[in-house]
């Protein structure tokens, strides 16, 4: 009755599994500890007006919150002064005053389509013609953390695996406590159901014996499938328990701030290896100033309060920050005040490893592509400048992350001519 239990607030707290037939034992929540580094994917959903934060542009009416003379800058940073013009999170000048030293901005990103689900594929897997890459995030745990248990978990946008692992989906702090301590009463450490330890092992071994008969009989793939993926929601209580030290007493009110939360309890914990965590709501077709001036902020805050508890539990030292979104914005107003897709925009970085401080390619008066050397990163209008793509930064990304070789990057080839490659990107 306890397991049905289980089972229930696994669909009530959208947590799940998604386990590919064939995966060791080690897939479904049995496996070892991973020491970092951990990977952090920030996706501002529908495509941020970049002219509002790191790419801003008081010219040509392509922005109305402010004029040339109000830009603001922070060392190489120039950025959109947005102090007085919210309610909520954190303003342009608070983020980079604090993080402009560990920052990476690059400008002048050609996503190449202006349609929202090529973009963030594109954007999550270097691979703009394939829907069988896995993202990055993915690609990196399963390099890093096979043997993981939540090597891999998401809390939206883009998350294709490449079958390569399984995927989590965590999306309900109220409920960690009862997923993770299901042989607890109302997930209470100390009201167990069972007195000593060793009834827990007998019923962890009783399953596990249940899961190796059921596979070792011929069946259709997908009940396979399916008994698999009990078995996966079944062990995965032991995973989660190991979370709950590091979710603390008092939780953000933010919803990208609570998965930050939970992101960084699992790379506490040494049970995950990356996250996708994902905010909504940037696609400001109508009224483009007010809806960017809602999610920008808190987009912001989301990553400053990400930064601050990876410090508070001693791994910021260990933790890679990826922010991106799968468009831009258009350089002019729509007739409802909005700005429709706009196929060109930026992408920054923080992390060990990462010389921070500086901000790479640009765009024109009219937010129009510049190029950029890939041996020097200057801007390079000449014979030999290139158009930064979604590729160029996954192959850095893949070299930086020391999986560039690895046997599961090649099944999944970026096909980057040598001379393209942002050898000093990092």
């Amino acid at each position: 009755m306890e397991r049905r239990d289980f089972l229930k607030l696994c669909a009530l707290a959208g947590l799940g599994i998604a386990a590919p037939i064939g995966l060791t034992r080690n897939a479904y929540g049995e496996g070892g500890i991973t020491e970092g580094p951990y990977y952090l994917v920030f996706n501002a959903d529908g495509g941020w007006d970049t002219s509002s934060l790191m790419d801003p542009k008081g010219v040509n009416d392509i922005n109305r919150l402010y004029r040339e003379g109000d830009i603001r800058t922070e060392g190489p940073h120039r950025f959109a002064p947005t102090a007085g013009r919210f309610e909520r999170g954190m303003s342009n000048e608070a983020f980079f005053a604090k993080y402009g030293r560990d920052l990476l901005t690059l400008n002048g990103l050609d996503y190449s389509t202006n349609n929202h689900d090529p973009g963030k594929r594109y954007m999550a897997t270097g691979k703009l013609d394939s829907l069988v890459y896995p993202t990055f995030a993915a690609l990196v745990a399963a390099s890093k953390g096979s043997d993981v248990p939540l090597a891999f978990v998401s809390f939206g946008n883009y998350s294709a695996t490449g079958n390569l692992l399984p995927l989590s989906r965590i999306s309900n702090i109220g409920q960690l406590s009862l997923l993770g301590l299901p042989d607890h009463h109302r997930g209470n450490v100390s009201n167990p159901y069972h007195e000593e330890d060793f009834v827990q092992r007998r019923i962890q071994q009783a399953l596990k014996e249940e899961h190796e008969a059921q596979g070792a009989r011929a069946q259709l793939p997908r009940v396979e499938r399916s008994q698999s993926m009990l078995y996966a929601a079944q062990l995965n209580a032991t995973t989660l328990s190991r979370l709950l030290p590091y979710i603390g007493d008092e939780q953000p009110e933010e919803a990208l701030s609570r998965q930050a939360n939970i992101a960084l309890a699992g790379f506490k914990a040494g049970v995950c290896v990356s996250a996708n965590l994902n905010i909504s709501r940037f696609d400001s077709h109508d009224d483009n100033d007010s809806i960017q001036m809602q999610v920008i902020p808190e987009l912001l805050a989301g990553i400053d309060y990400a930064v601050e508890r990876a410090e508070a539990l001693g791994i910021r030292d260990k933790v890679v920050i990826v922010i991106q979104s799968e468009m831009g914005r258009t350089p002019w107003y729509n007739e409802n005040g909005g700005k429709d897709h706009w196929s060109i925009g930026s992408v920054m970085f923080m992390g060990p490893g990462i010389r921070g401080n500086r901000v790479l390619g640009a765009t024109d008066d009219g937010q129009k592509l510049l190029k950029v050397n890939p041996d020097t990163l200057a801007l390079d209008a000449g014979a030999g400048g290139i158009h930064i793509r979604p590729e160029h930064l996954h192959q850095a990304l893949r070299t930086y992350a020391g999986i560039e070789d690895h046997a599961l990057a090649a099944r999944f080839p970026l096909n980057l001519a040598a001379a393209e490659r942002l050898n000093t990107l990092w």
